[in-house]
């Protein structure tokens, strides 16, 4: 969101600093499933998730995991989650995640334009894969979500899936195509093409963490005056907090109160593998995608919830090795490596996009959930608009940090 966000900036001429405590692309930027899925507009809190989730819970091999010392923190946070898994919110919710995602190719395609970046965009279809027909049917609720938000598909037999995307087994008895979609081969590397790229435009890049801001009064106003890191204070005439998962206790300090916690995302990466799928297949049964990438695939996934402190659990990893075998029988690699990241997930599954009533000059790009490499190139747009005073056509009300969902 930030790198994006300053690119769309120093194009417009907009000299901006990108301060980040990782540097570019240490957190979840270069961990996710590098899939461009602006199919995904159904939220998790579908009807019937809160009598399916302690059995998940329970379920060694159920994509959810919980460190149960963790639950008393998690639990504001879950209440006010779960009472969004109704019809009505889902509705509501699909058609605001659907505008960030309809065109998000096209937005990639346009954001990475004339940079190094563009040799990772992979446009392409999108697959799921079902154990059988019946899973398949059993899933209606979120296709026709799908459906209502426009998309369109192939169902597949197993035959026809197994010519597509060779190597996967049995497992797999029928699928479901969408097309219009693509991949980022390597996220890490495309995120840092464009912000090399956006450095010789004459963004700044620090590696600091913020940890306060300076306040001005202007005619009875509050202002962001500076933003106050470890190492040094920057001054600024606006503010753009894009700091993902750690922006819950961020925010607090500017006065601005996000119903946020930190979703733990795992991937698995298999080196020089035997079997390359042509495109990313979403593993509908253990939810979570395989993607192939430069030299490798990646298999991402699984929910844990155990804050942002703790270090990585060894289930999550297993499970991911397990099911990716399971899936492509045959394979066999040079080495795994394994990762885990935190997404930032908002309460009601929309993001928290634009200004704060309380700070007019203090903007929020914070929240994306499952969808933060979709929404970056069309979110970053949004927030150099929102930056330069530029009216828009679309209503970004829903995406208000001001709200209290």
């Amino acid at each position: 969101m930030g790198v994006a966000t300053a690119l769309w900036l120093a194009r417009a001429g907009v000299r901006s600093t990108v301060v980040d405590a990782g540097g570019v692309g240490a957190g979840a930027s270069q961990g996710n499933g590098g899939v461009l899925a602006n199919v995904s507009v159904v939220p998790v809190t579908t009807p019937g998730l809160i009598g399916k989730a302690p059995s998940m819970v329970l379920d060694r091999k159920s994509p959810l995991f919980l460190r149960w010392r963790y639950l008393p923190r998690l639990l504001p946070w879950l209440r006010r989650y779960l009472a969004h898994a109704n019809a009505s919110d889902v509705d509501r919710i699909s058609r605001a995640l659907h505008h960030l995602l309809h065109d998000a190719p096209e937005q990639h395609a346009h954001l990475a334009k004339g940079t190094k970046a563009e040799r990772y965009l992979k446009p392409g279809a999108y697959y799921y894969a079902y154990t059988d027909r019946a899973a398949f049917e059993a899933d209606a609720f979120s296709w026709g979500v799908r459906a209502e938000r426009g998309h369109r598909w192939t169902q597949m037999t197993a035959s026809e899936f197994s010519e597509a995307q060779p190597g996967f087994g049995e497992t797999v008895g029928h699928a479901v195509r969408l097309d219009g979609h693509g991949r980022v081969s390597d996220p890490h590397a495309y995120l840092k093409a464009l912000a090399e790229h956006a450095e010789s435009l004459g963004v700044q890049f620090v590696k600091d963490r913020v940890v306060d801001f300076e306040r001005a009064s202007s005619n009875g106003t509050r202002n962001i005056a500076a933003v106050i890191g470890e190492k040094a204070t920057y001054p600024c005439t606006q503010m753009v907090l894009a700091t993902g998962a750690w922006s819950k206790p961020v925010a607090s300090k500017l006065g601005i109160t996000l119903h946020l916690e930190t979703e733990r995302g795992y991937h698995v990466e298999f080196h020089n593998p035997s079997i390359m799928p042509t495109s990313p297949v979403m593993v509908a049964a253990g939810k979570f995608v395989i993607t192939p990438m430069e030299g490798r695939i990646r298999s991402a996934g699984v929910v844990e919830f155990a804050g942002l402190e703790p270090p990585p659990s060894e289930p999550p990893f297993d499970l991911l090795i397990e099911q990716t075998k399971e899936a492509l029988p045959g394979l066999t690699f040079d080495r795994v490596e394994r990762w885990m990241g935190h997404r930032p997930a908002p309460a009601d599954s929309i993001p928290y996009i634009g200004a704060s009533a309380r700070l007019p000059n203090a903007f929020l790009a914070v929240g994306h959930h499952h969808i933060g490499l979709t929404a970056s190139a069309k979110t970053g747009r949004i927030l150099a608009d929102c930056v330069m005073g530029i009216a828009r056509n679309d209503d970004l009300s829903v995406y208000s940090p001001d709200r209290n969902t």
